[in-house]
C-alpha cells in the first residue's frame, strides 16, 4: 500500500491570532458537519471527510507509530467513523478532534509498537532514519531533541497523558479539542497536559524538549 506523506504539522496552539484563519476554520468545520449530516442519506457524501482529513490523520498515526502501520490505522478510522456518522453530534463538537479521537483509540491497541518507535528512534541519528518523511520528522522531534532520554520518559508515560501530550505536539489540537477527541473536561485535558510535562521535564533534569508545547488554554 502506498504511503501518503503529510507536511509537517503547523502550530495553530502557537501562532498569533488570524481573523482571517478562524473565519476559514469555522467554514471548514460546519463543511464537515454538513457532510456527515449529509452522509446518514447519502453515504456517498462521506467521501469529503475522507478527503479533507485522511493525510492529517495518517500523517498523526505515522509519527506515533510509522507509516506502515499507519496504513492501517487510518483506514481503520475512516471505516469506524463512517460507521459511527449516525452518532455523530455537531452540538458536541467538530469532526476534526471527532476523528483524532477514533484514530487514538485505535493507536492505544499498539502502545507496545509505539514505545518500541520511540527508543529506536531514539537510538538512530535522524539523517539516518530512512522509513519515510513521517519517519524523519519524528526522529527529528525525539532524537534531534534529547534523544533516548526522551523516547524513554514518552514510552513510560501513562497512555492517558501521553494521549494528551501528543495530540497536542503532533495534531496540533487546543485543550477544548483534545477534550472532545477523548471524551474529557478541559480541566482534565490540562491537568494531564501538565503532568506529562513535568514527568519529561524531570526525567530529562530539567531540560525543556522541543515537543513540550507551551500552549496557553483558550
Amino acid at each position: 500500500m502506498a504511503h501518503h506523506h503529510p507536511p509537517d504539522p503547523g502550530s495553530r496552539s502557537g501562532a498569533e491570532p488570524d481573523a482571517s484563519g478562524s473565519d476559514a476554520s469555522d467554514a471548514s468545520d460546519a463543511a464537515d458537519a454538513a457532510a456527515i449530516v449529509r452522509s446518514r442519506h447519502e453515504p456517498a457524501a462521506f467521501a469529503e471527510i475522507f478527503h479533507r482529513h485522511f493525510s492529517a490523520i495518517h500523517g498523526y498515526a505515522a509519527r506515533r507509530l510509522g507509516a506502515d502501520a499507519a496504513d492501517d490505522i487510518a483506514a481503520e478510522t475512516f471505516l469506524a467513523a463512517f460507521n459511527k456518522r449516525g452518532r455523530f453530534d455537531p452540538d458536541r463538537g467538530t469532526v476534526r478532534p471527532w476523528l483524532y479521537g477514533i484514530a487514538t483509540r485505535l493507536i492505544g491497541l499498539h502502545r507496545r509498537t509505539e514505545g518500541r518507535r520511540f527508543r529506536a528512534l531514539a537510538r538512530t541519528p535522524a539523517e539516518h532514519v530512512q522509513h519515510g518523511h513521517e519517519d524523519r520528522v519524528t526522529a527529528r522531534v525525539t532524537a534531534g531533541g534529547a534523544g533516548a532520554d526522551l523516547a524513554d520518559a514518552l514510552a513510560r508515560l501513562p497512555r492517558g497523558d501521553r494521549d494528551v501530550l501528543l495530540l497536542v505536539a503532533l495534531a496540533d489540537l487546543t485543550y477544548e479539542e483534545v477534550g472532545q477527541a477523548l471524551g474529557l473536561k478541559t480541566g482534565t485535558v490540562a491537568s494531564r497536559l501538565h503532568r506529562a510535562r513535568r514527568r519529561l521535564r524531570e526525567s530529562l533534569g530539567g531540560t525543556n524538549p522541543a515537543l513540550i508545547v507551551e500552549e496557553t488554554p483558550a
